[in-house]
């Protein structure tokens, strides 16, 4: 079966504190698109989100001010004493903590129903594009697959939803938070002094100056780390992956050293990425404790002066320590969006993938398909290669017929299976099914008339029956058992713990290679396809089992359209018609017998492949 080759496949997980570096291409649209497209129709909620992080800021902001009431009354109330007065009214200031334990309960109630809406409303939102995404995937043509590798599809799926929804999540509320606290705060600070607000104020673009260095140095060491933790994670699945390899071909030495290197990298741009940031909080208290001292020497100034009240100035105080956090709050924000947007872009570039276009044109009665197959003239090259893999084939074959498909690799044999079954479409000529091209089935109606064994085997995690079941869902116990005899594999399967009720593990470890290829052949017979292709399908069955199914097969095949791709030129002695491939075109066709009397290509083939079995 030949293949085109992938790149290399390295994927890992990433951290979510190291994205914030990446950004989008284009970070305007994206957002548009995200709005309009997603949360547009979560307007209510949204509204709601609003009104309840606004509140719960407000009502947090004047907890100060009320208590810087209390403290006043208790000043106050001590002076009164100290000057032969009633001393301090308890009462009144039992008042004022009330109002403030008030207050504080409903910023907390606030907060938490703004809180969970937006949480609902992430949820939501990455739900729908969860299932926008698998719907997509299953739209998509084959050739957007040999332009990705696993990786960055599932990266897709995982990494960039979690990072969307995590990011929505906290981003939307600390906008509004942030914003809200810094404005109200100006505005309580304004209320108590002017003076000490603009002392206050003249902090912000220091802030801002020394928040803007940190992160900008910070960011390259993010960017590496990123990059590194990538190669680290990388490396640890190919050499899991490949691990009786490494230990077969001694090659642990090797892979520690690498290992080594990468994660020494890591750990050097991990450090300072870290420290930098950690950075951040220290000196930004740092510049909030000078303004500190600088108010409290002004305060303590209008104080003496009766200016302002003691209780103003615990007020004011706290204010001004409050009144740099959201700077750092608004940076880290800043670089959740880059990440939620960036996130956000890639998902909808692959939502926005050409899909498969349908080009049914008429009713076509499937029952009445008999399995003639015509091709004419047919040529193809993938749209990533400029070779052409197939030139001018033409070819006609009956119903019934066993047809095999022979030639070296990269003759484009299993290409010819994917043009029948519209993987790909043909870029000039036609195929042709009972009379009508192939394009004029639905993908779905037309893959119906096909079963098809590969060489690479797929179960999936679950019971034996299943797996035997999942061409035909609704099949009885007693179809699935007589598939199951079919192929061979009956008996196999009663020897199982739980026969057919035996869990395959989600990797197929739990069975040997040729037991997989046997339960695949039994599902497509189960199904009773019309036209069968096997594709190298006993590569990975040893002699004695092949021989056992090989007349299962046959009984199979009667009746049917069969195509036999095939590089043991022994198995497929008895084919109808033997198409002989090489650089994409047809250079024999015949028998067996007639293309071994012609002592040409498939002469030559037959004959190094007995020569070859005979040495062995």
């Amino acid at each position: 079966m030949e293949q085109r080759p992938k790149p290399i496949r390295r994927f890992g997980p990433g951290s979510k504190n190291i994205v914030p570096t990446e950004k989008a291409k284009d970070f305007k649209g994206t957002t548009k698109k995200l709005v309009k497209d997603y949360l547009s129709q979560y307007k209510i909620k949204l509204i709601i989100i609003f009104i309840f992080a606004v509140g719960s800021t407000i009502f947090s902001i004047i907890g100060p001010k009320v208590l810087g009431n209390a403290t006043t009354e208790i000043f106050n109330g001590i002076m009164r004493k100290i000057s032969g007065g009633s001393g301090i009214d308890f009462g009144k200031i039992g008042g004022i903590l009330i109002t403030l334990l008030i207050l504080y309960v409903a910023s907390a109630v606030f907060s938490l129903i703004q809180g969970f809406t937006m949480t609902n409303v992430s949820q939501k939102l990455t739900y729908k594009l969860r299932t926008d995404l698998v719907q997509k995937i299953n739209k998509l043509p084959m050739n957007y697959f040999d332009k990705k590798t696993n990786g960055e599809v599932l990266s897709i799926i995982t990494n960039d939803i979690d990072t969307l929804s995590q990011n929505l999540n906290q981003s939307i509320t600390q906008v509004i938070t942030a914003i809200c606290t810094i404005v109200g705060i100006a505005i309580m600070m304004l209320t108590i002094s002017v003076q000490m607000t603009l002392i206050s104020i003249l902090i912000l673009p220091i802030s801002g100056l020394v928040v803007g260095k940190i992160v900008k140095k910070s960011q390259k060491y993010f960017k590496r780390q990123q990059d590194y933790l990538g190669h680290v994670n990388g490396q640890v699945e190919e050499i899991y992956g490949g691990h009786t390899i490494v230990k077969a071909f001694n090659g642990e030495e090797k892979a520690i050293k690498e290992f080594t290197k990468a994660n020494e990298e890591l750990y050097h741009s991990a450090w300072k990425s870290q420290f930098l940031s950690g950075l951040m909080h220290p000196i930004m208290n740092f510049i909030g404790n000078i303004g500190y001292v600088a108010v409290a020497i002004l305060g303590g100034y209008y104080a003496a002066h009766g200016v302002i009240t003691v209780g103003n100035i615990q007020s004011f105080i706290q204010y001004n320590k409050q009144f740099t956090q959201p700077i750092g709050q608004i940076a880290q924000i800043s670089s959740m969006i880059q990440a939620m947007i960036a996130a956000a872009e890639r998902v909808f570039e692959f939502l926005e993938e050409t899909e498969e276009i349908e080009t049914n044109k008429g009713n076509i009665d499937e029952n009445s398909i008999k399995g003639n197959i015509t091709f004419k003239n047919v040529e193809f090259k993938y749209d990533n290669s400029d070779r052409t893999i197939i030139n001018n084939f033409s070819a006609e074959i009956k119903q019934g017929q066993k047809i095999a498909i022979v030639g070296p690799t990269g003759a484009g044999k299993t290409t010819i299976v994917k043009l029948l079954m519209r993987f790909y479409d043909v870029n000039k000529g036609e195929i042709l099914i009972d009379g009508h091209n192939i394009k004029d089935f639905t993908r779905g109606a037309l893959r119906k008339q096909f079963g098809m064994v590969l060489q690479d085997t797929w179960l999936f995690g679950g019971t034996v029956r299943d797996n035997i079941k999942y061409g035909k869902p609704d099949a009885s116990q007693a179809e699935v058992i007589e598939a199951a005899k079919a192929a061979n594999v009956h008996h196999f399967i009663k020897t199982l713990p739980n026969s057919y009720d035996m869990i395959i593990n989600e990797e197929s470890t739990n069975i040997s290679a040729g037991q997989k290829q046997l339960l695949t052949i039994a599902r497509v017979i189960l199904t009773d396809p019309k036209i069968l292709i096997l594709d190298e399908a006993t590569s990975s069955i040893d002699t004695r089992t092949e021989l056992q199914i090989q007349s299962a097969m046959d009984n199979l095949m009667k009746g049917r359209t069969s195509f036999i791709i095939a590089h043991r030129l022994s198995t497929i002695k008895n084919a109808d018609l033997i198409l002989v491939l090489n650089n994409g075109d047809i250079v024999e066709k015949g028998t067996h017998e007639e293309l071994l009397k012609q002592n040409g290509f498939y002469a030559d083939l037959y004959n190094s492949q007995f020569t070859e079995e005979e040495a062995g």
